[in-house]
């Protein structure tokens, strides 16, 4: 796991992420819906309890949710989860306990026990989040008898949704606190689960899970401030620079100097949020030696220069509402 724990430690370095979450516990029939969510919010649900069906709005996939199981959505997708009767469900009413929002109805069929939350990325970095993962990302990790002997990751990941499951069922003080808190361990760790359990769908998880590409990803990760060329990256590999760059594009949808930029952008633009240093001194941390190269590429990714995107955090207007999305190439 050493590849996929360096680039994950280096993602979650780049990509601030907290969450914010409330509780449903309902009885059949139950209906949710959600719209698309906002530019830097990721919705997920944790099924503690029972079963729900997930249908994605916008690109109309489905799936069954069970106990144990957790549905990412990186793209904030429009969505609907529903208990599978298609009957009209009883009215939903919502309490705070403590400072956790519980959501409940009065149906009297099979009961869910489910935290549904969102998690809030930092600008500029849903943009890393939407272009690199998938659409959406179901976790399973029910069978904790078998993640204990083959799956450690998942099993790790059973741990903390039963963790967070007891702070949610006991309403102690701080609970609320403590899921919120948590929730942000969840995200990383469902990224190392699905890695491991082969559940990546496409993009950056698939690329780190590739044994064979892996290096690369690696690489590029620890040490985005290197002169990295396509043939010292498909080295790494064993592989020519045609075949890297062929299974390379296959894997993440993207070539590897598109994740090379994007990641040194990212950097760049936290360097910009958090330091003193110069537009130029940070240029060159982030490995480029020239300025007029690292403005164009800078503003192609976040749609603004170096300097007006210093000058808008240093407002405190660093939304991100100006930021484009990240450019297909």
């Amino acid at each position: 796991m050493q590849d996929q724990t360096d680039w994950l430690t280096r993602f979650m370095e780049l990509v601030t992420v907290t969450g914010k979450l409330a509780r449903c516990a309902f009885g059949a029939p139950w209906v949710l819906e959600y719209g698309k969510a906002g530019a830097r919010e990721m919705q997920y649900h944790v099924v503690l309890t029972g079963r729900a069906f997930l249908e994605n709005l916008d690109n109309r996939a489905a799936y069954e949710l069970r106990a144990g199981d957790i549905a990412l959505l990186p793209h904030g997708s429009a969505h609907m989860l529903h208990d599978g009767s298609g009957t009209a469900p009883a009215p939903v009413k919502v309490r705070a306990s403590g400072s956790l929002l519980i959501k409940e109805n009065s149906g009297a069929g099979e009961t869910l026990d489910m935290l549904c939350g969102r998690f809030v990325v930092a600008p500029p970095h849903d943009r890393l989040i939407r272009s690199y993962l998938p659409p959406e990302l179901v976790v399973r990790t029910q069978d904790t008898g078998t993640a204990a002997r083959s799956l450690p990751q998942a099993e790790r990941l059973s741990r903390l949704v039963a963790l967070m499951r007891a702070e949610a069922m006991d309403g102690d003080v701080g609970s609320g606190g403590i899921l919120n808190a948590l929730s942000s361990a969840l995200f990383a760790l469902t990224l190392r689960t699905a890695v491991e359990a082969g559940q990546t769908g496409a993009g950056v998880l698939a690329l780190v899970a590739n044994p064979r590409l892996a290096p690369a990803a690696g690489a590029i990760f620890s040490d985005p401030a290197r002169a990295w060329t396509l043939p010292e990256l498909a080295g790494l590999c064993n592989m020519s620079r045609a075949t890297f760059m062929r299974h390379f594009h296959a894997s993440l949808g993207r070539s590897a100097m598109d994740l090379l930029a994007d990641i040194r952008v990212s950097t760049a633009a936290n360097a910009l949020r958090k330091s003193t240093s110069s537009t130029e001194a940070i240029a060159d941390l982030v490995g480029y030696q020239s300025m007029s190269a690292f403005r164009r590429v800078f503003a192609e990714r976040m749609g603004m220069t170096p300097g007006e995107w210093r000058r808008q955090v240093l407002k405190g207007s660093g939304s991100g509402a100006e930021i484009k999305e990240h450019r297909e190439k």
